[in-house]
């Protein structure tokens, strides 16, 4: 696999530039390794992969992602690593990718970036496929590794309304208020923005029962979740919570 690895990060730095990485910078408040590649250049670089290696399986992918993101400095290593099998995840693979997700996110991770793009692209496809493990990611709320807390939100975020086939799929509410409970105290201010982004997402569909979430625990709930869980509501509505 090795080989790979280093076909995949020769071609990322053949586009990395000074000026792209300190762009790349100016969306983090501390210190990521960047080696200035975009995301346009990443998806680029993960297609012609792919068309230059055709007769590589799904598994044999999963590998070389796994080997790229053992080995990973940068970034944009971790992100081309993600982007290698979401063109498999929906049709390959079995339900005990979840729990490498999982390892992914405790021990890959290192930014809301890397979680977000793991959440939002690569689990929510292996997802929509896979409805009954929606709710399996719930324990994630109790990891000792904040960015894997911040994806037990991120990963709920597009399936409080989601239509799958000729179905709809609604997460149950009370399973994101279970979260808030846990979470409302986490130190970490990447999960309070993450609580406020799921509560923001559910209350288009839950409206009342959020606002009423808000009122019951606003002297735990933290000023920048506050501000995200109420940012769509009316703006009556959101001077009377945040006077809260």
């Amino acid at each position: 696999m090795q080989c790979y690895v280093e076909v995949l990060k020769d071609a990322l730095l053949q586009h990395a530039t000074i000026e792209k990485a300190q762009a790349s910078q100016r969306f983090f408040t501390h210190e990521v390794s960047c080696m200035g590649v975009n995301a346009a250049d990443i998806k680029k670089v993960v297609s012609e992969f792919h068309m230059a290696h055709k007769g590589l399986c799904a598994n044999e992918v999963l590998a070389i992602t796994e080997a790229l993101l053992a080995q990973a400095h940068y970034n944009e290593e971790v992100l081309t690593a993600f982007g290698l099998i979401n063109k498999y995840v929906k049709r390959h693979y079995d339900d005990n990718l979840l729990a490498r997700f999982e390892y992914w996110l405790e021990h890959y991770t290192t930014n809301w970036s890397t979680v977000d793009d793991l959440c939002i692209k690569t689990i929510y496809l292996f997802l929509l496929s896979r409805p009954h493990l929606i709710e399996k990611t719930q324990h994630w709320r109790h990891s000792e590794v904040s960015w894997c807390r911040r994806a037990s939100n991120v990963v709920w975020v597009k399936f409080i309304y989601r239509p799958i086939a000729n179905a709809v799929y609604r997460l149950d509410k009370s399973l994101v208020f279970c979260n808030c409970d846990v979470l409302l105290d986490d130190p970490d201010e990447f999960v309070q923005k993450s609580l406020g982004w799921l509560l923001k997402v559910t209350a288009a569909h839950h409206h009342d029962a959020v606002v009423e979430y808000i009122e019951h625990n606003s002297e735990h709930l933290q000023r920048v979740t506050l501000r995200y869980a109420i940012e769509k509501m009316a703006p009556t509505v959101r001077k009377r919570l945040l006077a809260l």
